[in-house]
């Protein structure tokens, strides 16, 4: 597909097709948004080539940034020095790294050649800087060139790993030979003298906390960048895919980031499972890397036991810095996805998820997990700095509910407990090792246990499985009222998290308690702990009775162990420092105490969100339905601070052609029942009945797949009940074969392979089965990302409007803040009413896109109820559909326009 370069308003756009016009008018828009530094809501239905206008359009502009940033460089270099200013701030088209706040002015009466000294001085600071940063290019440039074109120094890597690895080989086997006593006789008294002490090269000695000790390699800064995230990895591997087939794809500098768990090529740490354990063994095997030399070892140290020495001194042999920076320059050099970046790792011997993050500084393009880059100390961690940068966040029509998610936390009444529990046996076991403030924090950090224990009904000296608690039910409290009830108020929470982060001490415990079973293996120790070994075994859900004298695997113990749960517990204390109006706690009571919990609910995401906008150059929140957007603008943008000056909002229509789709709006049913699927009514026999008959007849004239989306999976249960009661069921299987969806996530491709199976040999063979029928639910696995393309979904129908359950004590206290927080609009309903219908409305938004996805597909989108009906309703469907929805007061005008519809188009394709 040859590239093409596109000219919009003066701007030059590479495309590596002809684009369309809405396309031409979205990069456009994202180009000028990014030049002035707004926040911009971009809606662009799927199938429209989203991605490549947000790849393109955003690359075009950094190309011309840097492009104006070089040239401007290049004339301050060869003046030498700034132009004389006027105290303006610098020029915008300097990165950000370049750029300095403009200086107050100084007191009056100050003599001018000290003003003059000081702007000189600042001039040439600027130009020593510019030099620096030049000379960081052009070492980079130059790196990545003979990467490019002298593939002799990747072997010459490969040839030193090799070396090194067939000498670590040879060091282990004297190692052994040694420790078995195999080796040459005993030496005479005077022979030692003769032997070699022990030898380390100068790359054994050579310390490797990650910073690279060659003078020549400069510390890179961050250029101006482009951070690009979404929800999945799956979403993020498909993007770079695009950026790969784009014009951006040879010359792209793009970085994939992602967790240990999806980058680790330690097979004896990705094993493990557990997302905690993986960390926490990689940081472990950190810290023995970083551990002093053997001759610098104490005495008593070098006396343990073989065993344990061994197992607290292995380091990852893929931590290797000389390694991990050749795996970066490899990154740099060509767009790979995770999957490219894990093989390299592997093939390289280097680790891609550290590998990666050394790469961030130089990248252009960094492609990242949502939770990565809302979360501060997450993006911190990684390396990400965000000043001067513009950040993507595609798929975000669910922005608000995941920021909300990330900042929320849950500690289970049973994780009180056995922290507890841990914790008391590790200061009994190590108490007089420990230094006062150790055990001063270590004594709060207890109290605050038994006080939530305590605040649930319960006490932290039984055990929790049988604790019965005398009141049940939920409550909510605001922070303060939380504290207070828990007398706990007089604790400086911000010191005990400081605490916490900085001693490590959740891991320390996670150590401590994995070593447990190898010290209850030992009779010596057995009297004292084997009451303890068995509370803690009783607290883990699913854990298998082993006698105490049993041996276990260790990796199969290490494997199976949970992590530590005073790690959950520190992100609930971290939650309890937000400020009070913003969160509130609610305390679960569900009978017995391990059933109950406490849970922060996060009332105001912008809170969070503030950071990002405020650092960030632009910012683009993206996605293929964003209807509403004043949840975005009200709860997100306005309370993060950012004036409605710098929003700027984007949607465009569909590339199909308007007679493509057939969006209508049924009010009744075949038998005249009125369609209203509200609480009260929905479960109504004659209701459900009359939902089977609708689907009946829409079967008889829809050709292919029909996805049917109902508000919850326990309301399909009983429409599902109903129908094989009385015989629906039988009529429907008549035209098309029933598939439901499944509960369990990891059933549900094969329920999509067979719905696709049966559609496919339906429309190759003849009969009465003119293909499937999938029930499904809104907001579940088959109504956001999934594709019904084509014969897959010729129709999509919503039963009813799934409303949030408003009873929910979260829903209730979130209205009500958004009611206090936010000003009532004329003529509009209250906030906290407006959030509920701005829910419902974009579960139904995701649902109805799941079937139209590229230029010439076509379907009918059918919206059982007459609600929908209702102009305030209609005002929050996308743009594509609201133009053209058909209202239909009975069921026969809707039949017949349905049947002429799928006639016409199946006859045309």
């Amino acid at each position: 597909m040859a590239n093409e370069t596109q000219e919009t308003g003066g701007l030059h756009f590479p495309f590596p097709y002809t684009p369309y016009s809405i396309q031409k008018d979205f990069m456009a828009e994202l180009y000028q948004l990014l030049e002035a530094g707004k926040i911009g809501i971009f809606e662009s239905p799927t199938g429209t080539g989203k991605s490549l206008s947000l790849i393109c359009g955003a690359l075009s502009w950094l190309r011309d940034f840097e492009q104006k940033k070089r040239q401007e460089e290049a004339r301050l270099l060869e003046s030498g020095a700034l132009p004389v200013s006027d105290g303006k701030a610098q020029p915008p088209s300097l990165s950000a790294s370049c750029q300095e706040p403009p200086e107050a002015p100084g007191p009056a009466g100050e003599p001018d050649w000290v003003t003059q000294f000081v702007q000189r001085k600042e001039e040439r600071d600027l130009v020593d800087r510019l030099k620096e940063e030049q000379m960081r290019r052009k070492k980079r440039e130059e790196r990545l060139q003979q990467l490019r074109h002298n593939t002799q120094l990747k072997y010459a890597a490969k040839r030193s790993r090799q070396e090194e690895e067939e000498m670590e080989r040879l060091l282990r086997l004297s190692r052994e030979m040694l420790a078995a006593g195999a080796g040459p006789e005993q030496l005479q008294s005077g022979e030692e003298e003769l032997v070699l002490e022990e030898y380390e090269s100068d790359e054994e000695t050579r310390t490797t906390s990650g910073v690279d000790e060659d003078e020549d390699d400069f510390e890179e800064e961050h250029v101006t960048k482009v951070y690009y995230c979404s929800r999945t990895h799956s979403q993020l591997a498909q993007f770079v895919h695009e950026v790969q087939k784009s014009p951006f794809g040879k010359d792209t500098r793009l970085v994939s980031l992602g967790s240990r768990q999806n980058l680790c090529v330690n097979e004896d740490v990705s094993r493990l499972g557990s997302v905690q354990l993986i960390n926490d063994r990689c940081m472990e095997m950190q810290r023995s890397k970083l551990a002093p030399s053997s001759e610098k070892r104490s005495k008593a140290e070098a006396e343990k036991p073989k065993r344990r020495r061994q197992e607290g001194g292995t380091t990852c042999p893929f931590y290797n810095h000389e390694q991990m920076q050749l795996l970066r320059d490899e990154v740099l050099l060509e767009v790979k996805d995770i999957e490219q970046l894990v093989a390299l790792g592997k093939e390289a011997r280097a680790c891609p998820y550290y590998g990666s993050r050394l790469a961030i500084p130089a990248a252009q393009l960094v492609v990242l997990p949502y939770q990565m880059l809302l979360h501060a100390a997450t993006r911190r961690a990684a390396g990400i700095r965000l000043q001067g940068q513009v950040v993507i966040i595609d798929e975000a029509h669910n922005l608000i509910d995941t920021i909300t998610a990330i900042h929320s936390s849950e500690v289970s009444g049973s994780q009180l407990c056995q922290a507890h529990a841990q914790l008391r046996q590790y200061t009994e076991r190590y108490g007089k090792r420990l230094k006062a403030r150790n055990l001063m924090y270590i004594k709060q950090i207890l109290y605050l246990l038994e006080k939530f224990v305590a605040v649930l009904g319960g006490d932290i000296k039984q055990n929790p499985n049988t604790q019965s608690l005398s009141k049940t039910g939920t409550e909510l409290q605001t922070i303060n009222d939380f504290l207070f009830q828990s007398q706990i108020d007089n604790i400086n929470l911000f010191k005990v998290q400081r605490y916490c982060e900085k001693s490590r001490l959740s891991r320390k415990l996670f150590g401590f308690t994995e070593r447990h079973g190898a010290v209850l293996a030992s009779s010596r120790e057995h009297p004292r702990l084997t009451g303890f070994q068995l509370f803690m075994q009783g607290l883990q859900p699913g854990a298998s009775e082993v006698a105490p004298g049993d041996p276990v695997e260790e990796g199969e113990a290490r494997g199976s162990r949970p992590a530590s749960p005073l790690m959950h517990i520190e992100g609930f204390l971290a939650t309890l420092t937000t400020a009070n109006q913003d969160g509130r706690v609610i305390l679960s009571r569900q009978g017995t105490l391990s059933q109950s919990g406490l849970k922060f609910l996060l009332l105001n995401p912008a809170v969070h969100f503030a950071q990002v906008v405020k650092e960030c150059r632009a910012v683009v929140i993206a996605g293929g339905t964003m209807q509403p957007v004043s949840d975005f603008r009200e709860q997100l943008l306005a309370c993060a601070g950012v004036g409605p000056e710098r929003v700027v909002e984007f949607s465009c229509g569909h590339v199909i052609p308007p007679d493509n789709i057939l969006p209508l709006v049924i009010c009744s049913g075949p038998s005249n029942q009125q369609l209203e699927f509200t609480y009260q009514k929905r479960d109504l026999p004659q209701m459900v009945d009359e939902t089977g008959r609708v689907l009946c007849n829409l079967c008889n004239v829809v050709p292919g797949g029909l996805v049917c989306f109902f508000p919850s999976y326990e309301y399909l249960r009983q429409v599902y009940a109903r129908w094989e009661q009385n015989g629906l069921l039988a009529r429907l299987a008549v035209r098309k074969k029933v598939f439901q969806e499944p509960r369990r996530a990891n059933q549900v491709e094969q329920v999509l392979t067979d719905y696709s199976r049966c559609i496919k040999g339906c429309g190759q063979a003849a009969g009465t089965v003119t293909g499937a029928l999938l029930l499904s639910v809104v907001g579940g696995k088959m109504s956001e990302g999934i594709n019904f393309s084509d014969s897959l979904g010729r129709c999509v129908v919503m039963v009813g409007l799934p409303y949030p359950n408003i009873k929910s004590p979260e829903l209730q206290e979130k209205m009500a803040y958004l009611d206090q927080t936010l000003p009532r609009t004329l003529g509009q309903p209250p906030p906290g009413k407006a959030l509920v219908e701005n829910l419902c409305m974009k579960a139904v938004n995701q649902s109805i896109g799941r079937a139209i996805r590229h230029q010439k597909d076509f379907a009918s989108i059918v919206l059982l109820d007459q609600r929908y009906a209702r102009p305030a309703t209609l005002a929050k469907l996308p743009a594509w559909i609201r133009g053209c929805v058909e209202v239909k007061a009975t069921f026969g005008p809707a039949f017949a326009a349905l049947r002429k519809f799928h006639r016409e188009k199946s006859a045309a394709s």
